[in-house]
């Protein structure tokens, strides 16, 4: 993939967290590489720091949260007159969270939808106007859906009050809302749970970003509503043009929205690829016990399901070396508690970090034993 197709770049992305225990390395050099028109699937266990990394991008980090190294660059498209496409490479880790570049960016060319929209809807705002706020961050769930969508709008556009509201229906038309020009003044608590999810995209969308950011958009919804809400998704992002990148815990859904896979635990990418190099050819231990753990059809009647043995290590005692070594099944003793893998091509477009394919480590593993065997 050429480098024109680069819309977002992460580059050994580290943040802490500042708690009275000490200090929380949440993310500790992460890597990606977002493509435009495509989406990047980010799969892990709570607490991998899948959503802290979205925050960052957004810098929406909490006031105890801290970036201490790395690059977020965003590949900005402009229009000049001669109708030339330019480009600027943004460092969001250079914008004050608060700063004006940082606002323009945020909702305008990168947008977010939350886990819970009822949480992120103002209840005192209507759709119409929440849509018009869709830059704001969390917004606020008293306001009527048409004010907050009206003031997003007004926000990254330069359009009048009526325009905004025109366009907000509009927006309510295109994610499937029924009866738009009445579900605009609707506020948030007279909408169901997969309309309100609705108005979430429609915010998001509303300025026609260049990314969406899907943290768990799906998980407090009923199963036939989270295929609508996919199904959604995938037909706006083939109209729009948009990268997406969509946060979850769920294989299956992976499976279906992503090209691009990475695999989180513990703050670090452990492997990353295309999505049938992740699912028919993983190469990390945690990425197959991840896939050995999914429910299959056809399993003897009465089975147990396969887990990922032990539990995900407190944050304040990750272990030494590879931080999977204490929970992997193919561990070697004082190596992958000893040595922390770097990410390695193991293929085209695939890596993994894990010293199972770092040529060096292992000849000189497989040289010891031999002497031993001596």
């Amino acid at each position: 993939m050429n480098d024109d197709s680069v819309l977002l770049e992460v580059k050994n992305l580290r943040v802490h967290f500042q708690v009275r225990r000490g200090i929380v390395r949440a993310l500790e050099g992460v890597n990606f590489t977002i493509h435009r028109g495509r989406t990047l699937g980010i799969i892990g266990e709570s607490g991998s720091g899948k959503s802290v990394t979205a925050r960052a991008i957004m810098q929406l980090l909490a006031k105890n949260g801290k970036i201490v190294d790395g690059q977020i660059l965003f590949h900005q498209r402009q229009r000049a007159q001669g109708a030339t496409a330019s480009e600027e490479i943004i460092d969001i880790t250079k914008l004050h969270p608060d700063g004006d570049k940082i606002r323009s960016l945020r909702g305008g060319e990168i947008a977010m939808i939350f886990q819970e929209p009822m949480s992120s809807l103002t209840p005192v705002y209507t759709a119409g106007v929440h849509i018009g706020e869709a830059v704001m961050l969390h917004l606020t769930p008293f306001k009527k859906v048409t004010t907050q969508m009206e003031e997003a709008i007004r926000a990254h556009r330069n359009v009048t009050k009526e325009e905004a509201r025109e366009i907000a229906v509009q927006m309510l038309a295109k994610v499937g809302i029924p009866r738009p020009g009445q579900r605009v003044d609707s506020y948030p608590h007279q909408l169901s749970g997969g309309q309100r999810q609705r108005v979430m995209i429609a915010i998001a969308l509303s300025c026609n970003p260049s990314l969406l950011i899907a943290d768990e958009p799906t998980t407090a919804l009923d199963v036939t509503t989270q295929a609508q809400i996919n199904d959604l998704m995938r037909d706006l992002q083939a109209e729009f043009g948009m990268a997406i990148m969509y946060i979850t815990h769920d294989l299956g859904v992976i499976a279906e929205m992503a090209k691009d896979v990475a695999v989180m635990y513990l703050g670090r990418i452990v492997e990353s690829g295309s999505v049938d190099d992740i699912f028919y050819n993983p190469k990390h231990p945690y990425t197959r016990a991840l896939l050995r753990s999914i429910p299959k059809i056809g399993k003897v009647r009465g089975g147990r399901l396969e887990a990922i043995r032990g539990m995900v290590p407190d944050v304040f005692s990750i272990p030494t070396g590879c931080p999977f070594s204490d929970r992997c099944p193919e561990m070697i003793p004082g190596l992958c508690n000893r040595i922390e893998p770097a990410l390695l091509t193991v293929g085209n477009g695939h890596q993994a970090a894990c010293l199972l394919y770092d040529e060096k480590v292992m000849s000189e593993v497989k040289h010891g034993a031999a002497v031993e065997a001596r």
